[in-house]
């Protein structure tokens, strides 16, 4: 199989794993700031300091973009839920869940040949546990499954939409997330 033919079977199996639209496309068209380090300082998400994969404890952002800019493509895909309307909080919480199932599942088929390294990157802070070690004072009780957010590594996810081909909101009444497998093929 060659790489265009790679890339469509990875898009299709996202697809069939629940994501709305999915895409494959080079690092190098991911464009990052180091301006979001400012919005996660301030607590914007309320997770900072709160969960291993976010700031601080994440990393320096200046190493986290270079860790990023270490791979080769990207593959990125959205789940899209509709909501009864803007206050559906319920609905909000149903799309995150099926959401981080799509990076569970597509974790599960990353290890081994053709991934010799990847890296799984999500939105919000990692919900790999119910409450993170962070909150308790103990080291992370499954660092195989931390999810860091895009944003946490400095990935402006509105551009990103656009250099996948997606849109970053997809209608009135609807919540829109996104995750990504950074890999080498």
């Amino acid at each position: 199989m060659d790489k265009k033919e790679f890339f469509a079977h990875l898009t299709d199996r996202m697809i069939s794993l629940g994501a709305y639209k999915a895409s494959v496309i080079p690092v190098a068209d991911v464009e990052t700031d180091e301006s979001f380090r400012r919005l996660c300082e301030q607590n914007v998400c309320g997770n900072y300091g709160k969960n291993w994969a976010c700031p601080p404890d994440a990393g320096e952002i200046t190493e986290l973009i270079a860790r990023l800019r270490s791979y080769e493509n990207i593959l990125v895909w959205q789940t899209v839920g509709t909501l009864e309307d803007s206050y559906d909080f319920e609905g909000m919480l149903e799309a995150g869940r099926r959401h981080a199932g799509t990076i569970n599942e597509a974790r599960a088929f990353c290890p081994g040949e053709p991934f010799s390294r990847y890296l799984c990157l999500g939105a919000g802070g990692c919900s790999a546990c119910d409450t993170c070690a962070k909150l308790t004072g103990e080291p992370c009780r499954r660092p195989d499954l931390m999810t860091p957010s895009l944003e946490t590594y400095g990935v402006n996810v509105s551009r990103l939409a656009q250099a996948a081909g997606m849109k970053y909101i997809n209608g009135q009444n609807t919540v829109t997330y996104f995750a990504a497998v950074l890999f080498d093929v």
